[in-house]
């Protein structure tokens, strides 16, 4: 083998490691020579959230309640006279409207017709025997006077020589027929059943032809000048409400709201009263609010508020001062409200709240007049958290 064969031989071995040899070398060298890297930390992600403005206001609280409107006034009619009726009004039917005054049931009224002729008759029998035991008595004071002309050792006249106790007896029946007459008037009178109100027929039960005795249930009505409605008040609601003010005979104002086919129906009423205990199943205080002429029958232009309907109410409360009213939603648990900075980051502040309902919640301390907190709910705030504006509020 001559040289030259050993020579190739020994290039072609060299010649891959002479090749990585220089990569290795030239990669050393642009690794120490080249510049370093800058790092930026990454943009923290910002939240886009509703803001709110904090605004102090005079704020009167008011307490939500409900109830159903009931009639003041309601009676059971029934008959004081026995007899067939002969007569019932056009009015007297279920939902009729009705004058005090109006003749709604005429029961027949003949047999009592006979008994007042029969007390009349009797007192003119008694008159006649006044008369007569009048006329009597006077001519027996005129006998015993010519006796004494006679005889004046004669003594004083008795009682019964002057015909005192026919008198009496006399007098008395009198008295007793004309109280049977009176009686025989009222029965009389007591056959026709006249509206003791203006009003509405409940409900109808009775009709011509019918057979009633006393004690027969007519119908039932009710009063249509004022209405009721109790409204269950907790007792934590009561703290806002001026008791002191119904104790005073000072009525509360309330608001009423019906709804009727999609439209809705405003009342305003007041409270005069309370039922005075509490209820003890649901520990609430029932206030009574009334509301004059239900059914709008002085002014056509007032929609009726049936008996039974449903009415929200909201009841006028006490008066608390300047106060930063805020949505319920925006405060956090514990009474923690996160407000916003000028650099867009939210921040947590403890907050006095003297009241929460079931929309706002209002703010005694804590916050002030023109700070921006964060309406958006914000699942695991930090603060110094970034966040974009969005919705003002």
């Amino acid at each position: 083998m001559c040289w030259l064969d050993v020579m190739n031989k020994a290039v072609k071995l060299l010649l891959p490691l002479l090749i990585v040899a220089v990569s290795l070398g030239i990669a050393v060298v642009m690794t120490m020579v080249r510049p370093e890297a800058k790092l930026d930390p990454p943009a923290l992600p910002s939240l886009l959230v509703d803001v709110g403005v904090i605004e102090r206001r005079d704020v009167t609280f008011s307490v939500r309640s409900q109830g159903s409107v009931s009639p003041r006034t309601q009676t059971t009619l029934v008959a004081e006279a026995q007899g067939q009726i002969i007569d019932v009004s056009p009015a007297f039917v279920s939902g009729g409207f009705f004058r005090k005054g109006d003749v709604l049931i005429r029961i027949d009224p003949r047999n009592y017709e006979a008994n007042v002729k029969r007390a009349r008759a009797n007192v003119a029998r008694a008159v006649t025997q006044l008369e007569t035991e009048s006329a009597l008595a006077g001519y027996a004071a005129q006998d015993y006077e010519r006796l004494r002309r006679v005889n004046p050792d004669q003594g004083p006249a008795s009682g019964l020589a002057l015909r005192k106790p026919q008198m009496k007896q006399a007098l008395a029946e009198l008295h007793s027929t004309e109280a049977d007459l009176d009686k025989a008037l009222g029965d009389l009178d007591r056959t026709v059943i006249r509206a003791p109100y203006d009003g509405m027929v409940r409900n109808k039960v009775a009709d011509v032809g019918q057979y009633v005795s006393p004690g027969t249930t007519l119908g039932v009505t009710f009063a249509v000048d004022i209405a009721e409605v109790r409204l269950p008040v907790t007792q934590n609601d009561l703290q806002y409400l001026d008791l002191d003010q119904l104790r005073a005979d000072v009525p509360i104002a309330v608001r009423l709201e019906a709804n009727f086919g999609g439209d809705t129906v405003t009342r305003l009423g007041t409270i005069n009263r309370s039922e005075g205990v509490f209820d003890t199943s649901s520990r609430v205080l029932y206030l009574v609010a009334e509301i004059e002429d239900p059914y709008g029958l002085n002014d056509d232009e007032q929609i009726p508020l049936i008996m039974g309907t449903f009415v929200a109410a909201e009841i006028g409360g006490q008066a608390a001062g300047k106060l930063a009213v805020v949505p319920r939603y925006a405060l956090q648990r514990g009474g923690t409200l996160w407000l916003i900075d000028d650099q867009l980051r939210i921040f947590p502040r403890q907050v006095e709240v003297v009241r929460r309902d079931e929309d706002f919640v209002y703010i005694a301390e804590g916050v002030e007049n023109g700070e921006r907190y964060c309406l958006t709910p914000i699942d695991q705030p930090l603060p110094g958290m970034q966040v974009r504006l969005g919705r003002a509020s």
